[in-house]
């Protein structure tokens, strides 16, 4: 009788390539384009209700952080010239092409606008441009969800549910706490209310990707990178900054200590959670198992 196939690869060696992204780069990218989309809708809807330092703030800091991040995207580019050359075309259905739209126009939009808000000069047009980098923030903040999503390497692929929800939950809790620390007091209000929101929806979207839910084939297993080894850990040590800090918001009160505090917890976790992503899917491209198993689980119930 022919023994049952055991798992295994060809002379034991990885069947996907591990993603080239490297560290700090992509996380540091998917950190700062998340906090500057939101940190832009932050700006444009303090705008409308008329909180001045609120919405200096998040104009500010979504210039920043498109900045950082654009320069990060750069660099592990290798040369500028190669983001360039992804804007000569323009492909709907290409999360790449999109996104690389969406950081040029959101980075003009948000420079305009804080240029207009520093300086005073056209304040309607500055205002114009709040509200289109209003528009396009929400599009930066998830669209690196749905790009690594729409890769072969299993644990973000099978994640696509719940990649997007995971990084615009943290987003809006991102930009909260600069809003929260840098604003404090009434006006600040909004800031504090964004970053219970967005940790809440971090929180949820991290304990489905860590037990699987939504997962199409053997959750169990391509959920695995996210429970163990470095990424585990992360994820882990990301999660309990979150919680921290989203209930440091609750109590803080009028404290300004203990508003930056909480601040600084809900970017520590926000960070954690983004090098949590990368390392497991970098192991999961690394063990063949994560590959071949789901795989099989599909033949076998055709």
């Amino acid at each position: 009788m022919v023994p049952r196939a055991e798992f295994g690869s060809y002379y034991g060696r990885p069947i996907l390539k591990r993603p080239r992204w490297k560290a700090p780069h992509m996380p540091g990218y998917l950190y700062f384009g998340g906090l500057s989309g939101a940190a832009a809708t932050m700006a444009a809807m303090a705008d409308a209700t008329g909180r001045r330092r609120l919405s200096l703030t998040g104009r500010l800091t979504a210039l920043t952080a498109a900045a950082a991040g654009s320069a990060l995207l750069i660099d592990e580019l290798g040369r500028p010239e190669r983001f360039l050359h992804m804007l000569r075309v323009f492909k709907p259905t290409s999360p790449m092409s999109v996104g690389s739209w969406v950081l040029a126009a959101h980075g003009g939009l948000t420079g305009a606008a804080a240029a207009s808000a520093v300086t005073g000069i056209a304040p309607r047009l500055g205002r114009a441009a709040g509200a289109g980098a209003a528009l396009t923030g929400p599009v930066l903040a998830t669209y690196t969800g749905v790009l690594i999503a729409d890769t072969a390497v299993p644990a973000w692929h099978e994640g696509y549910r719940h990649l997007p929800l995971l990084f615009a939950g943290s987003a809006l809790a991102s930009a909260g706490a600069v809003g929260m620390a840098a604003v404090p007091g009434r006006e600040g209000a909004p800031a504090r209310r964004m970053v219970v929101l967005g940790a809440g929806l971090e929180l949820a979207a991290a304990g489905m990707l860590e037990r699987g839910k939504g997962m199409r084939e053997e959750p169990e297993l391509v959920s695995e990178p996210y429970r163990i080894g470095r990424a585990g850990a992360l994820l882990r040590y990301g999660r309990a900054l979150t919680a921290a800090g989203a209930a440091g918001t609750l109590v803080a009160g009028r404290s300004r200590t203990a508003a930056v505090m909480s601040a600084l917890a809900v970017t520590g976790g926000a960070l954690c959670t983004r090098f949590a992503v990368l390392y497991a899917g970098h192991a999961s491209a690394e063990d063949p198992k994560y590959t071949v198993v789901p795989q099989r689980a599909r033949v076998t119930r055709a």
